[in-house]
């Protein structure tokens, strides 16, 4: 059986609008001096076969990070799920991992969990938890699910929820990685990171 990285493709998500920051694009706010996309990356990359960076503006930036970006079908800013149905069309893997690009401390073993959980239980959708809820921007998605997503974008639908109700998918507990689920969605939030001590060894 080939390893798991080699049938996965990471989608980076970073296509949103960050309306709560003031419009600036949050994967390319600098961290420590580097954009927080590029923290999220680092990691990503060790864990898949290939990355793709779903953005809807400041491409040329987000290529200078060395993956191939690509935007969503529909140019109305549909949220993650068009980022995700996007990755899945471009895709060469049978499952794609999506993170989000504000998240920069992705867990080493994040896919590997992921791809485990959805084999044993033979589920097509395997879905992040932080202990408390639910964190569907954190999902492998195999490539079956693609036809489905775009049928429900289509039909207008945009809550990942409902989407996933549609699915055989999976909870996975990552309780014991909470430093995975730290964002960035407002410049307070941003300066409380850049504060934060040992920032560098999470």
């Amino acid at each position: 059986m080939a390893r798991y990285h080699d049938q996965v493709t990471g989608i980076l998500l970073a296509g949103g609008r960050a309306r709560r920051m003031d419009g600036q694009d949050k994967g390319l706010l600098a961290l420590q001096g580097r954009p927080m996309a590029a923290w999220v990356l680092d990691r990503l990359v060790r864990q898949t076969n290939t990355i793709l960076i779903s953005a809807n503006r400041n491409t040329e930036s987000y290529a200078k990070l060395g993956y191939e970006v690509i935007a969503d079908q529909d140019a109305g800013f549909l949220g993650p799920l068009a980022g995700l149905a996007s990755g899945l069309g471009r895709a060469d893997t049978p499952w794609v991992v999506t993170a989000p690009c504000d998240s920069p401390f992705l867990a080493y073993d994040f896919v590997e969990r992921l791809h485990r959980a959805a084999l044993n239980s033979g589920s097509m959708v395997a879905v992040a938890h932080d202990g408390h809820r639910l964190q569907p921007v954190f999902s492998l998605v195999n490539e079956s699910c693609r036809f489905d997503l775009e049928a429900f974008l289509r039909d207008g639908g945009r809550k990942i929820d409902l989407w996933l109700n549609r699915q055989a998918w999976q909870s996975v507990d990552f309780s014991d990685r909470p430093e995975m689920f730290l964002n960035v969605n407002t410049p307070r939030e941003l300066r409380d990171l850049e504060e934060m001590p040992g920032l560098g060894d999470i």
